[in-house]
């Protein structure tokens, strides 16, 4: 759990730099809207239902890109299994993945994880390769994704992209320092 002590070291990095990294993601054009179920206590009747009714409120203008943090990436996928016409992408951080259904083989889907998550082993966290699968390691802890610079490059990459000519993600060169060489 000391390694998750790292969390709020990452948020004062991601304050110093969110000025940038929110203007070039807010140029994408995307509207964004929390899940609105409460806790996330995991699976049951309750998310399944709400996350649906979620989708259908929102994809008004076509396809919707998921992204969930731990278990919340598995419920974005268990969401997109289940309405694969209704989703454009999926992006998961941290997400405990391993032993799980896996995405549908049409839908991009990208994994971000860190070697240092002391919540999910990493290990836990990687796709199968795939074709429109891949896994981004970034440095950090798992509190600390939701606010991490190299989650947010990696989140704005992967939302920028069009699914018909996905490609791997690759990282610019400024966003180096916060994403392990690959």
């Amino acid at each position: 759990m000391a390694r998750e002590a790292r969390a709020g070291p990452e948020f004062a990095s991601f304050a110093m730099t969110a000025g940038p990294l929110l203007a070039v993601s807010h140029r994408l054009g995307y509207r964004s809207c929390g899940w609105g179920l409460g806790a996330n206590r995991g699976f049951g009747r309750h998310v399944a239902d709400g996350l649906d009714d979620l989708l259908a409120a929102r994809r008004e203008n076509g396809p919707v890109s998921l992204v969930g943090w731990s278990l919340g990436g598995v419920h974005a996928i268990e969401l997109a299994r289940r309405r694969p016409d209704a989703v454009r992408s999926i992006v998961t951080l941290g997400s405990p993945l391993l032993g799980r259904r896996d995405p549908p083989a049409d839908v991009p889907t990208t994994s971000v994880y860190s070697r240092t998550d002391a919540i999910v082993g990493w290990r836990a966290s990687l796709l199968p390769r795939r074709p429109l699968q891949e896994n981004v390691e970034v440095r950090g802890s798992h509190f600390g994704l939701g606010h991490n610079p190299g989650v947010a490059v990696v989140v704005a990459d992967r939302l920028a992209q069009q699914p018909q000519s996905w490609q791997p993600f690759q990282p610019p060169r400024w966003a180096r320092p916060w994403l392990p060489a690959a």
